[in-house]
């Protein structure tokens, strides 16, 4: 059985003072960095100090990606399609999926077998929930478009009674369905 990892077991203030080390130093340094824990007390290899860095880094770029994309979608996206929701239930579906994939690297001393259950129980009602939401938003999407397309048509053949140009057809159709151009 692997045994727990050493860094998990620092006291708080020092496991903070290890992760700002490690951003600072851009996760590198990992001899001066042993060298700095055991003038603390503590007798942590810097291969035990560069496992965990690692996985430290990761989720530091998980989360600045999921930051980035967040803002993005805020700045950017018109949310006349709905393109927020879709964008964020596929964000929150990349960070369930991160979880469970933490969750299975986990050794049973990280982590109880019951508990994992219960964690993995949890994360596929959630997966479900978001699936369902992710269908029902498409669903919606292709409802609102059907009805778009519906009226574009009844504007088109009122305009062409009414004696308009078909380039005015064109543009007033183009204009309820939102095309550029």
């Amino acid at each position: 059985m692997p045994r727990r990892e050493s860094v998990s077991s620092l006291p708080k203030e020092v496991k903070a003072w290890l992760d700002k080390s490690l951003m600072e130093g851009n996760f590198s340094g990992y001899e001066l960095l042993e060298s700095a824990l055991k003038e603390r007390g503590f007798q942590i290899s810097k291969s035990a100090i560069h496992r965990y860095g690692q996985k430290f880094e990761r989720r530091l770029a998980a989360i600045k990606a999921s930051t980035d994309a967040a803002r993005m979608l805020t700045e950017g996206a018109a949310d006349d399609q709905d393109a927020r929701s879709e964008a964020v239930i596929a964000l929150v579906q990349t960070e369930l999926f991160e979880s469970i994939v933490n969750l299975q690297e986990a050794t049973d001393e990280d982590i109880d077998p019951a508990d994992r259950i219960g964690l993995l129980s949890k994360a596929a009602k959630n997966i479900a929930t978001l699936a369902r939401a992710s269908v029902n938003q498409k669903k919606f999407r292709q409802e609102v478009q059907g009805r778009a397309e519906a009226a574009a048509a009844n504007v088109e053949k009122i305009a062409k009674k009414g004696g308009l140009s078909p380039e005015s057809v064109q543009a007033l159709r183009r204009e309820i369905l939102g095309i550029a151009g």
